[in-house]
């Protein structure tokens, strides 16, 4: 038996192919190759196809004895959301419904789903857990939040297990720096961190120094790569216990600040950074940051690195591979 995994040749997802390959399990990679790319999971068969092709699906997983799914495949810039809500609804929801309805038709009833803190919008209080309602303040977080919804109704309609994994901010690399984030395609803090630092942007625009905080920059909650993929391996497994669909966040439970984000980074390289202070963004929260009790009560998963070791990977990462995987 073996798992498929889609978006496989991803940021997260190839993370998360290492990890099962390390655990000894069967991996196949279902991918566009749109962002991803073959030589983050070199040695797994790759398999270059959209989800929402019940052919090409349906003869993956007959021609590879698939009883799981882990899925990543699909859009996730905010910003782009915004500028063309119909094509993230069209790939991250339509496309991940026809993937259930073939996973239904084939007999594969267990699924992981990679879903995201985006869901919970601007929230009341902090930290964030599970029980706070669910209010997108974008396409991308309501096209994670519609195929939560999806899930619950696939378990009761049609016994469909799943576990939807709510991540935090995910950064790092591997631990050996062999597969990490193209920092071409990204807009999260820490890559752009390192372009800087690696002279491949000429500035880092930091957004807003006056915020209520320690030192006025916003605080996200960074989880290393490496952890969340440990954590996709958690609910497979939670699931084929014979575990019943959840909800669960994915996160340190620790917030950090840009300019701590920036401190560990002059840490790690060993050079400094000027960043340029500019005005807040509008929808940028104050703050955000995971109250994660419920993943390790459920899936005995706690995050074991913190910030420097997330952010010296990366480093290791970068600098090694500033081209990312020269495609």
């Amino acid at each position: 038996m073996s798992i498929l995994v889609t978006g496989g040749a991803g940021y997260i997802g190839s993370h998360t192919v290492a990890r099962l390959v390390e655990a000894g399990r069967e991996v196949v990679v279902v991918d566009t190759l749109e962002f991803g790319h073959p030589a983050a999971v070199a040695g797994v068969p790759v398999i270059q196809a959209d989800v929402a092709d019940g052919a090409a699906i349906s003869s993956v997983i007959e021609e590879h004895d698939i009883d799981a799914v882990i899925h990543f495949a699909a859009y996730k810039a905010v910003g782009e959301s915004m500028a063309d809500p119909g094509r993230y609804f069209a790939n991250n929801v339509g496309g991940t419904n026809a993937l259930l309805d073939t996973l239904r038709r084939s007999g594969v009833d267990r699924f992981v789903f990679s879903s995201t803190c985006a869901v919970y919008g601007i929230v009341d209080r902090l930290p964030i857990d599970e029980t706070l309602p669910v209010r997108p303040e974008s396409p991308y977080g309501e096209s994670k939040a519609l195929v939560e919804r999806m899930l619950h109704w696939y378990d009761a309609c049609h016994g469909t297990r799943s576990v939807s994994l709510r991540y935090f901010n995910a950064a790092g690399a591997s631990l050996d720096a062999s597969i990490g984030e193209d920092a071409s395609v990204t807009l999260n803090l820490i890559p752009l961190v390192m372009k800087t630092l690696l002279g491949r942007q000429k500035k880092l625009q930091v957004y807003g120094t006056d915020y209520p905080t320690p030192d006025g920059t916003n605080i996200r909650d960074y989880v290393h790569v490496v952890d969340l993929a440990d954590a996709h391996l958690r609910a497979l497994e939670y699931l084929e216990a014979g575990g019943a669909t959840a909800t669960v966040n994915l996160g340190t439970g620790t917030g950090s600040s840009v300019f701590e984000v920036i401190e560990a980074a002059r840490r790690a390289s060993g050079r400094d950074l000027d960043p340029e202070l500019v005005g807040r963004r509008a929808g940028d929260p104050v703050a955000l940051y995971a109250d994660a009790g419920l993943a390790k009560d459920l899936l005995g998963w706690v995050a074991r690195y913190d910030l420097d070791d997330i952010v010296s990977s990366a480093w290791r990462w970068h600098s090694t591979h500033p081209d990312g995987y020269g495609d």
